[in-house]
C-alpha cells in the first residue's frame, strides 16, 4: 500500500517460472513501490545510478545505488523504496524461488 500521496513505481514482470521472477521498476521523481514484504531471496540490478530512500521499521535510510553494481538481500525485508530524486529511476529485481 502506498502512502496515498505519491505516485506509485510501475512493475513490469519479465520473467515468471520456476526458478525465478525478473521485475522491473521504473519510477518517476516521487514514485514509491508502498509497503511490501519480500517473500523470496532477492537480487537488485539498479539500471539508474542516484539514491534512493528505504522506509523501514528501522525508519528512513538513504541508499546510494550505482548504475550495474547489483545487491543481494534475503528474504523477509519489509519496507517502502521511494525515489526522491529529480530524475527517473529504474532497477531490475531479480527473485530466487
Amino acid at each position: 500500500m502506498t502512502s496515498g500521496s505519491r505516485p506509485t513505481a510501475v512493475a513490469t514482470v519479465q520473467v515468471d517460472n520456476a526458478r525465478v521472477k525478473i521485475t522491473e521498476w521504473a519510477f518517476e521523481p516521487g514514485a514509491e513501490t508502498g509497503w511490501h514484504t519480500h517473500e523470496m531471496d532477492y537480487v537488485v540490478v539498479p539500471r539508474t545510478s542516484g539514491d534512493l530512500h528505504i522506509d523501514s521499521s528501522d525508519g528512513l535510510a538513504v541508499s546510494p545505488m550505482s548504475e550495474g553494481l547489483s545487491y543481494y538481500r534475503d528474504a523477509g525485508a519489509n519496507h517502502n523504496v521511494i525515489n526522491d530524486n529529480a530524475f527517473d529511476f529504474v532497477f531490475v529485481e531479480v527473485e530466487i524461488k
